[in-house]
């Protein structure tokens, strides 16, 4: 996943919503979101490749959401799989507080990564880049993330925070549509704007925008997770083809107990 939205304890009707997208090579096999088979407690997606996953929730109220750190240089073929940071979460009993900590003390096995974890409302971040100097507990707040530290204001990440700060569900409905839209903003910024992350500019333009779209990488999938106050809500996913067109979608209800 490559960028995502996070509302923690601000809206009174939906006090955890996530949205994300989810950017990869389109020949990565992956399973779109569902319960699992061997775990039913937890929705997500799966990563074929490596068994692990990029974001989900449980219905315990454990979730889980990764973003790579763009950092061409300093790519190794034998870290571990990312994938299994988000999903060893969800199949835990580590507070979110303990896992950080238990994951920054073995940040080195991995490839750039940035992680976000919690338990009902309760959320830490942690990343393994020098941007990021240890675990760190998350105020109530909205947040926005994509291949750099938490809230680099990268322009398609500000155009994301900018565009859902605004979208304020009307009587306490949530409307998905709405926010699938902004999902799929395809808009590129001009290059001046562009961040320098040491892939060449037409791969920076191409990865400049919310949803990507190419033959051979793009996104692959949009998910919202929406859960209210009493603990019930949804977690819809769309995915999509090397075209941008929407091949698939599931929204799976949300029960949970109340949030805390």
């Amino acid at each position: 996943m490559c960028i995502a939205y996070l509302s923690l304890g601000v809206n009174p009707d939906w006090p955890l919503f996530i949205a994300a997208n989810r950017d990869e090579f389109h020949q990565r096999p992956t399973l779109a979101a569902r319960p699992w088979p061997d775990a039913p407690q937890i929705i997500a997606g799966r990563d074929l490749s490596a068994g692990g996953t990029w974001l989900g929730m449980s219905l315990s109220q454990r979730w889980a959401l990764l973003t790579n750190f763009r950092d061409p240089g300093n790519q190794r073929p034998d870290a571990s799989s990312r994938g299994k940071l988000v999903s060893d979460f969800l199949q835990g009993e580590m507070s979110a507080e303990e896992y950080t900590k238990y994951i920054y003390s073995r940040a080195q096995d991995y490839n750039g990564f940035n992680l976000i974890v919690g338990h009902g409302l309760h959320a830490w971040y942690v990343g393994n880049h020098a941007a990021c100097t240890g675990p760190v507990s998350l105020a109530p707040g909205r947040y926005a993330l994509s291949n750099h530290a938490l809230d680099t204001p990268w322009p398609k990440v500000e155009l994301l925070r900018n565009r859902l700060d605004a979208l304020v569900p009307e009587d306490g409905e949530l409307q998905l549509e709405p926010i699938y839209e902004i999902l799929r903003d395809g808009s590129r910024p001009d290059d001046h704007a562009l961040p320098r992350t040491g892939v060449p500019l037409d791969t920076e333009r191409l990865l400049s925008s919310i949803f990507i779209v190419s033959p051979n990488y793009g996104t692959r999938c949009s998910t919202i997770i929406a859960v209210n106050a009493q603990g019930h809500g949804i977690f819809s996913e769309t995915s999509y083809d090397n075209t941008g067109t929407p091949i698939e979608r599931h929204d799976w209800p949300l029960y949970t107990s109340r949030l805390c």
